[in-house]
């Protein structure tokens, strides 16, 4: 859990701040954790992760909350003439308690599978992380935008990518175009990809 807000902290401001007296002049990079995620090694599994946690876990809990709200519903018609007026309202509030779970569990659902899913992102986020200060602090930025903070009328430079350079620290496998570019433009400093899949391939779900 303490992985899962580091990362939400990490990735909810529009900039990250480095240290300024370090900085020697103000230089701003834009990064997209997103467009890393897809390229991941490993990250196809979460996809059959969550499936299978629909599936087991959040479908045995509908069923037995079903079976609870039937079975306590039933009891309380036959028995409700006979219980004391502090009794039947204890038994009408449980009872409303799981009716409304019920009816609202499509809700429930989406929030915990999306609460799994991000548990599932955290290591892929904190290799993310660790790697994007790494660049940071080895590039000297002083400010690093989220990319879609970026005006669509601004054209960024390319080299000022940081989600490319992040990719490069990872061995991520960059899109033939992008890497050739990159290489022109940085006069062919480009790190070698590995074999995983291409950068900037979001992932699913």
């Amino acid at each position: 859990m303490k992985k899962v807000l580091f990362v939400c902290v990490a990735f909810a401001a529009s900039f990250l701040m480095v240290n300024q007296a370090e900085a020697q002049q103000l230089k701003i990079g834009y990064f997209d954790e997103q467009q890393l995620l897809g390229a991941m090694p490993g990250i196809q599994k979460i996809d059959t992760l969550l499936n299978s946690y629909r599936m087991d876990s959040l479908r045995g809990e509908y069923d037995y909350t079903l079976s609870d709200y039937q079975h306590r519903d039933s009891l309380f018609k036959r028995d409700s003439a006979t219980m004391s007026p502090k009794a039947r309202e204890m038994a009408m509030n449980d009872i409303n308690k799981l009716k409304y779970k019920l009816l609202r569990w499509q809700d429930y659902q989406a929030e915990l599978e999306e609460n799994k899913k991000q548990e599932l992102l955290a290591p892929f986020m904190q290799k993310i992380v660790t790697a994007l200060n790494e660049v940071v602090a080895e590039q000297k930025y002083t400010y690093v935008l989220r990319q879609d903070a970026l005006s669509p009328y601004v054209n960024a430079p390319l080299l000022d990518n940081v989600t490319v350079r992040v990719a490069m620290k990872l061995k991520l496998q960059l899109p033939k175009e992008l890497e050739d570019e990159w290489k022109r433009q940085s006069g062919g400093g480009a790190a070698k990809p590995a074999t995983s899949a291409p950068a900037g391939t979001k992932p699913r779900g």
